[in-house]
């Protein structure tokens, strides 16, 4: 019976026009300004404006020393993110690690929702470019239950549609077309899920983090936003992010 709701779910959310074999989910122009657009990605400005942040707070030493580590253990270490830190009692994203950095230097956090923020943490995130996503779900039990979180959250079916971020992303419809964009596998290390986020979005022409580009898919499915920041969003996160576990960051990413 579940096989049966299964094909009845594909059959009504994807046309024939999305099969597998078609390789493009971009106008030949558009494919043109994405090529254009990975030797100058919009978002490197925004990448620049976190830097100038992390400059007023201290740099990169100051960052460093809250988070308990040698400088040059950085990278390495904004690669394990979503990661539990101590100090902060929780497991949190990069934004909010930064929120709990900027009080513990004695200014006003920005919000999780502000474009500050969003360049903050791309910038930060940036740190550990070419170094590979080392996110350990198993690091320690609050780990290990955001981890089950996530995966309950990845597979929860809500909304009148009934519908999870599992239906658009199970093996029974990756490859298959939604709204002109090709269904991805998560894992797959040519996708760099989330390896390359923050990133540049052509079609709305501003930069996401992973979390917003999550709630970008909530609407569009009809379903209730996840507060970002929130316990089941950052496992969510978590989950996603341990599917591209061992593939290298390049931040700011390109999106369609």
């Amino acid at each position: 019976m579940k096989k049966l709701l299964s094909l009845a779910l594909i059959g009504a959310l994807f046309s024939a026009p999305g099969l597998a074999q078609e390789k493009l989910s971009m106008t030949k122009a558009d494919r043109a300004m994405y090529e254009e657009m990975k030797e100058n990605n919009p978002a490197d400005i925004f990448v620049e404006e976190g830097a100038e942040y992390l400059d007023e707070l201290g740099g990169e030493e100051t960052l460093a020393k809250f988070l308990g580590v040698k400088e040059e253990e950085l990278p390495k270490y904004i690669a394990g993110f979503p990661r539990y830190i101590d100090k902060i009692t929780m497991v949190v994203a990069i934004d909010q690690m930064l929120q709990a950095f900027m009080y513990d230097r004695g200014k006003k956090p920005f919000k999780l929702k502000s474009t500050k923020m969003d360049a903050f943490s791309a910038y930060v995130k940036s740190l550990a470019n070419g170094e590979k996503i080392n996110i350990d779900v198993n690091a320690n039990e609050h780990m290990k239950k955001a981890y089950k979180l996530g995966k309950e959250m990845f597979e929860l079916r809500r909304g009148k549609r009934g519908l999870s971020c599992y239906s658009c992303h199970s093996p029974d419809v990756v490859g298959l077309r939604l709204r002109m964009q090709i269904l991805p596998d998560l894992g797959d290390p040519k996708v760099k899920a989330a390896a390359t986020w923050p990133a540049y979005r052509m079609t709305k022409g501003k930069m996401f983090t992973l979390q917003k580009r999550f709630q970008q898919c909530m609407k569009n499915a009809l379903l209730a936003k996840i507060p970002l920041g929130s316990p089941q969003m950052v496992a969510l996160e978590v989950y996603i992010t341990d599917m591209a576990k061992g593939q290298e960051i390049e931040i700011p990413g390109l999106k369609r």
